[in-house]
């Protein structure tokens, strides 16, 4: 793979969420301006799919068995940083909640998913993938995103 050589894949989409042609290509550009731009040219690979493969991923990965949004593979080898797996289910139901397109949530997780596999973590790293999140949301110009929200409704619930 070549710098900024990252793929996305489009597995088993429920029929009333299947992307159009054009939203594909899309999502296929930003992959590969998020790996350009956010992390030095190395290559990722994103799975798009359904809450059923989530909940399994989920599973057996990481013992819960239930399904998320987003799931973070980090490879461990050089040249590529690794694997994203993102429901299209709960990417659908969050663009409703917070008024903004799939496509648009699809990339917030495709951002937060990759700030993961470049070894960020927002549970212990003191507000650092939260700022990195910031930055790039205002570089590509994306709606707020998931560490945002999080504690926008913890707050609330505070």
């Amino acid at each position: 793979m070549s710098p900024g050589d990252s793929t996305v894949l489009f597995k088993t989409l429920p029929v009333k969420l299947r992307l159009t042609p054009p939203e594909k290509r899309l999502l296929s550009n930003f992959s590969r301006k998020l790996s350009e731009d956010a992390a030095d040219g190395l290559p990722f690979t994103s799975l798009i799919t359904n809450d059923r493969e989530l909940q399994r991923l989920n599973k057996e990965f990481l013992g819960h068995d239930y399904p998320t949004d987003v799931l973070s593979f980090p490879s461990g080898m050089p040249g590529h940083l690794g694997e994203l797996a993102i429901s299209v289910e709960r990417a659908n139901a969050q663009a409703k909640s917070f008024r903004h397109s799939l496509v648009d949530e699809i990339r917030v997780l495709m951002l937060h998913g990759l700030l993961h596999l470049t070894g960020m973590d927002h549970e212990t790293d003191r507000g650092a993938m939260s700022r990195a999140e910031k930055k790039w949301r205002c570089h590509f110009d994306l709606p707020v995103t998931l560490i945002v929200r999080t504690k926008t409704a913890t707050a609330v619930r505070a």
